[in-house]
């Protein structure tokens, strides 16, 4: 009987090899079919048969710290303004070139990359950007949502909203002023990150978040769980690995927390409208608006409640921490921007609409570091069908990657491109087309990009009138590529007032 029970056990086991031998074949067999589709386009020899560039992009950010995108503008220097990368069994494709850039962009032809985006929908199974308007594929429904929240974020509101930004700023300077004596430590990431999130929980959904550090940390402690989970997300092996697990679960708890939150959010203020109380047109009221007249529903609110408090407060957070960092290295630019502060804000603690537009070489300063240094390094559209670009047939069910980071440091576009020159976005210098998309291009470019710009002004304008920063010795200037472009340290300052 024993015999009969082993001969069965084995014959099992042979039956189950020969099934994995076969699907094994069937995958390499695989692979090589996408490598002949795709090898007449220009790009590096893969490391790897399986791995492709993966494992070479691995080796250098480890060796040399260098992050993937500066991989790549290496490759579209030696290989052109199409280059192609292999990893596993998928093939994508980098873009630099201008007109390109036009056709694929500013087309609502071509959708987001689903692949690509369906890991921002769903997080290690929990619902986090849904189908929100970074996040939604589709056109129509997209467009429908865009409609929507337009109106929260047209000129006339957003000149209403400077009392939040001037009132969350001037908390965060009282914490720091009141620090500013030369030699105590302050982590600056933390103090940015909490300002302006306080400040998008009260200007978009008209939520009052407080912009202490210490009473805002779970909240905080959330969303860099998310972002981590993010980052992990990009591991295709991450949700299979027993040491990942404990992020993996801080993620999902994390998402749930912030999701019920706005679901709460959003449940008072409907309560609270259908009670005749008035709201500004923020984000929320035009959302509450569109459920009435387009149909929308809570998980769509919930999706969108998500993508502006973590999407459009972390670029912001990150364009700021990266122009800290930079102008560091530059006394002369800091020298020249605080001057012009002075001229233009002078003494005042409330800064107006229309000292934005003064703040010129600011703006310069702002641009150059999204030049340089952009939170979101590019995006990525998908190609449906073949078709031949600058005379390279590209494979349908192609991803195409642009990268603003990229083209921001090619020579052709920018001189000099590596020097930190604000001058570069004075008004009457030449500004090359379809080179610079810091916040996309198109009918899919950032909705909130003025907001963004707008609570970065009155940031940085009451730093520099205000106080002096000095970074404590041994950190790095150097940056890490982990959702968003970030500095790689936490950005720890000593802080002066000004004059002293």
């Amino acid at each position: 009987m024993e015999t009969v029970s082993g001969s069965v056990w084995e014959s099992w086991l042979c039956l189950f090899f020969s099934a994995a031998l076969l699907a094994f074949a069937f995958y390499c067999a695989f692979v090589h079919y996408v490598h002949l589709r795709y090898d007449h386009i220009p790009g590096p020899p893969r490391a790897s048969f399986f791995f492709g560039h993966l494992s070479y992009l691995t080796r250098q950010a480890k060796d040399s710290g260098k992050i993937r995108q500066d991989i790549f503008l290496e490759w579209a220097k030696e290989y052109g303004p199409i280059v192609r990368i292999n990893v596993f069994h998928r093939a994508s494709v980098i873009i630099t070139s201008p007109e390109l850039v036009k056709v694929f962009l500013m087309s609502s032809q071509y959708k987001k990359d689903a692949r690509i985006y369906s890991k921002l929908q769903n997080l290690f199974g929990e619902r986090f950007l849904g189908r929100g308007l970074v996040s939604e594929l589709d056109h129509e429904l997209w467009q429908k949502q865009r409609r929507i929240l337009d109106l929260a974020f047209h000129r006339s509101y957003l000149m209403s909203l400077l009392g939040t930004f001037n009132e969350k700023v001037e908390e965060m300077m009282e914490i720091l002023e009141a620090k500013a004596d030369g030699k105590t430590e302050v982590c600056m990431e933390d103090m940015i990150y909490s300002t302006v999130y306080a400040i998008s929980a009260k200007a978009l959904f008209g939520m009052e978040l407080k912009s202490l550090v210490d009473e805002q940390k779970p909240f905080l402690l959330a969303i860099r769980n998310i972002i981590e989970g993010v980052t992990l997300a990009d591991n295709p092996f991450s949700k299979f690995s027993l040491r990942k697990r404990k992020q993996i679960n801080k993620t999902q708890e994390s998402i749930r927390l912030l999701r019920q939150m706005g679901k709460e959010w959003i449940k008072f203020r409907r309560e609270a409208i259908q009670n005749n109380q008035e709201f500004p047109p923020d984000v929320i009221t035009q959302m509450l608006k569109g459920e009435a007249e387009e149909g929308i529903n809570d998980e769509f609110m919930v999706d969108n409640f998500v993508t502006f408090l973590i999407a459009g407060s972390e670029t912001s957070s990150n364009q700021i921490l990266l122009a800290l960092m930079e102008l560091q290295r530059y006394p002369k630019i800091v020298e020249r921007l605080q001057a012009e502060v002075d001229e233009v804000i002078g003494s005042k603690t409330i800064i107006e609409y229309q000292d934005l537009g003064k703040l010129q070489y600011l703006s310069q300063v702002l641009k150059e570091i999204l030049r340089l240094y952009p939170p979101v390094v590019g995006t990525v559209r998908w190609l449906e069908k073949d078709t031949v670009v600058d005379g390279i047939l590209i494979p349908g069910c192609t991803s195409l990657f642009f990268s603003t980071y990229v083209m921001g440091r090619m020579e052709q576009y920018f001189e000099d491109p590596l020097t930190f020159n604000p001058d570069r976005f004075s008004p009457e210098t030449f500004k090359p087309n379809f080179t610079y998309f810091p916040f996309s291009l198109g009918p899919r470019s950032c909705i909130g990009q003025y907001f963004s710009q707008m609570e970065v002004k009155v940031l940085m304008a009451k730093l520099f009138q205000r106080l002096k920063l000095q970074m404590v010795p041994g950190q790095s200037f150097g940056v890490l590529d982990s959702v968003t472009l970030k500095p790689k340290d936490s950005l720890v300052c000593t802080l002066k007032p000004r004059g002293n």
